[in-house]
């Protein structure tokens, strides 16, 4: 890497490095190569040295646990930093302690306070392990025009506000661990400014008016950018040449029909997707016996609807006037945020513009082409919620999944998508059966099936939530007699469980009557117990659930979220495959915490950015469509790198609407397509990209550029 430090140089010097920094996609802020410069370097609580290591030399950094936020306060060499060009400052660093380390980088403005003109980021680091904390250098902050924008998660940002800085006048990098009761230990390697800032689309001062704001597409409408759909003739001709380039681009060399390796190495061919390891890494493999990595997409075919309601003048042009447009307005349930609990009248823009686009037989002719899509960009699997008339088509493999939805929930849990589902319940196994009894029309014994999901993102919590919020139930409650049981088999007398637990329980009815929680500490090995007994109740269930009926198929977990590790041991002792949401750079430092070597998924994983048009970035930022792209392609190697992953699927194929979907208010630009169903060339170009190497990066990471 070519190192600048130009903030030392002469300013006309410092001019053209920048430029040509810029061009790189980098500048170093503080050369960690050099001694120490204590009059640039604030400690507290710390120790810094320069030491020689594998990466070069490095600064050595000892913190200690008696002052609040141990580290030290790095300032630039002429007073300020300039990174108004810059959107990210990027710290790589190496815990070179033996306990766990969470640093975190403060970037700040003259008159930072902790909370306002100033921007914060952090990285979890394991024992030994290397990583880039990365810090956003955010500019603005959602602006809901004095309460006339609502019912959406992001919003056009306005300049300022609180978590947000000017990046032209820095005075200061904090580097620091938070309240620590112990001592670290890490090696700073380097810290640039990186990404080249790129405006966002939508700021609230755009116009005046401001309303209406969404186009008849549902685009906002106060802005350009790069392939927006304009008028009815855009539609067309932007379907014109992508049929061509569907045809110059027909899908990877050397896959069979499945999107398996076809000129890889013949296995066993059962007729269906099965796991297994080949030297040292775990692959599915397809029904003809071709080692199948899973590129994926969710939600394909499936089309969002935003509210109405409230709304009326928002939308310019609005489409469901139209009478071959009021087909797709219809109430729609919302969970969270502004219609909680309500089902508005909304409407799906994406819908509409299919109908626009291929005509009135769209919903025939757009599944086929969805196919062809997926083929051309090297997508071999239709991900989770996706449509169903689309997948039956049989031309690109798919998982379909099973919901416990029905089932009686733990009355103390709690958790973002709702209560845990009570395991003990018989309404968790009549629940799961009625959701597969749906599958034998469908993907049962289907080959195109690669398997099921159970639920999603469950709220697994710590190792003690269960059995806790177990506790914290009524006395009714079938986890609570299970629990109850257990602890009987374990003490014979509720005065021996009283001994352990410090409690005073005057009979077992008592304890199940209690609703507060006990001693954790006390109390903490059985709850513990108790956690494994539930969690392996759960997995047992939908896998015998999904056996029973679909023996030949896969059962590819949760879609864990975030999980401990007795979660994460009972589905490794269950699943065919254990499945994770991640939603974060790249895969490289995942480690599982159920302690077996078992084959892994990626269920969910996405970037955005706010070029075009969008007001939320989705729950990884990027700065536009090439990082996205970038960040695709850097987040697949990494899952190829990785001996136990065999699959990661992308959320989702449409961008979610501009104006919020109604279900819970989420508008992140995170789609393959947008609103108007144009493809986004960036992200086509990477997933192209890893599909056409992705077996030989896969059996040879060596070979990775």
């Amino acid at each position: 890497m070519i190192r600048f430090t130009f903030l030392n140089l002469p300013a006309a010097m410092g001019a053209f490095l920048a430029a040509t920094a810029t061009l790189l996609g980098e500048v170093e802020l503080v050369d960690f190569h050099r001694q120490v410069d204590s009059s640039k370097t604030v400690l507290t609580d710390a120790t810094v040295s320069r030491t020689r290591t594998s990466l070069g030399r490095v600064w050595h950094v000892v913190t200690g646990h008696q002052a609040d936020w141990p580290g030290l306060r790095l300032l630039p060499p002429k007073g300020h930093w300039d990174l108004s060009m810059w959107d990210v400052v990027a710290l790589h660093v190496q815990n070179t302690g033996t306990n766990r380390l969470v640093l975190h980088c403060r970037v700040d403005n003259p008159d930072a306070d902790g909370k306002t003109n100033c921007v914060t980021g952090a990285i979890d680091l394991a024992p030994g392990r290397t990583g880039t904390l990365e810090v956003q250098l955010r500019r603005g902050t959602p602006n809901t025009l004095g309460g006339k924008l609502f019912g959406m998660q992001g919003y056009p940002l306005a300049p300022g506000g609180m978590g947000t800085l000017q990046p032209k006048n820095l005075t200061q990098l904090l580097v620091f661990v938070s309240k620590p009761t112990e001592d670290h230990s890490f090696d700073l390697i380097s810290l640039r400014a990186t990404a080249a800032f790129t405006p966002p689309t939508a700021w609230v001062g755009d116009a005046r008016p401001f309303f209406p704001f969404i186009d008849t597409f549902g685009q906002y409408k106060h802005k350009n950018w790069p392939d927006k759909s304009q008028n009815l003739e855009d539609l067309s001709s932007k379907r014109e040449l992508e049929a061509k380039d569907l045809r110059a681009n027909p899908g990877p060399a050397g896959w069979d029909e499945f999107g398996g390796w076809s000129s890889g190495p013949q296995l066993e061919a059962t007729g269906f997707f099965r796991t297994e390891k080949v030297k040292g890494k775990w692959w599915l493999v397809d029904p003809l016996g071709r080692l199948f990595f899973s590129q994926g997409v969710d939600c394909v075919g499936a089309v969002d609807r935003t509210p109405i309601e409230e709304r009326e003048a928002w939308f310019e042009d609005f489409p469901g006037l139209q009478p071959d447009f009021q087909r797709f307005i219809a109430p729609a349930f919302a969970l969270k945020g502004h219609y909680a609990g309500k089902s508005p009248k909304s409407i799906s823009f994406g819908a509409v513009n299919l109908r626009r686009k291929y005509g009135p037989a769209w919903h025939e002719s757009y599944p086929l082409l969805v196919h062809q899509r997926l083929r051309s960009w090297g997508i071999n699997t239709i991900g989770n919620w996706s449509d169903r008339t689309t997948w039956q088509l049989r031309r690109t493999p798919y998982t379909d999944a099973i919901s416990s939805g029905q089932t009686k929930r733990i009355e103390g849990s709690e958790g973002y998508w709702g209560k845990f589902p009570d395991v003990f319940d018989p309404s968790f196994a009549s629940s799961l059966r009625a959701s597969m009894s749906e599958r034998p029309r469908s993907s049962v014994g289907d080959p195109w099936c690669l398997g099921y999901f159970s639920d999603n993102e469950m709220s697994w919590g710590d190792d003690l939530s269960l059995a806790l919020a177990t506790l914290q139930s009524p006395a009714t409650q079938p986890a609570k007699l299970a629990l109850i049981k257990e602890l009987r088999g374990f003490y014979s007398d509720i005065r021996d469980l009283n001994r352990k637990w410090g409690a005073n329980y005057a009979s077992w009815d008592a304890l199940a009557q209690e609703r507060q929680a006990p001693d954790k500490k006390l109390a903490g090995e059985d709850l513990r117990f108790f956690y494994t007994t539930a969690a392996e109740q759960y997995f047992r269930v939908v896998r015998e659930t999904i056996k029973q009926v679909a023996p030949h198929q896969l059962y590819l977990g949760c879609r864990f979220a975030w999980v401990n590790a007795r979660a994460a041991a009972a589905a490794a002792k269950y699943c065919d495959v254990v499945s994770y949401n991640v939603y974060r750079p790249n895969l490289g430092d995942f480690q599982f915490n159920g302690g077996a070597d078992v084959p892994l998924m990626i269920g969910e994983f996405h970037f955005g950015a706010l070029d075009r048009g969008m007001f939320h970035t989705g729950l990884v930022p990027e700065a536009n469509q090439e990082a996205r792209a970038k960040a695709y392609r850097d987040y697949l190697v990494s899952a190829l790198r990785h001996p136990q992953f065999v699959g990661c699927h992308w959320f989702q194929y449409q961008d979610e609407p501009v104006t919020g979907r109604t279900y819970d208010g989420e508008n992140y630009q995170i789609g393959f397509v947008d609103v108007a169903d144009t493809p986004y060339k960036e992200l086509i170009r990477a997933s192209r990209e890893v599909a056409a190497h992705m077996y030989a990066w896969r059996t040879d990471s060596t070979r990775i550029p």
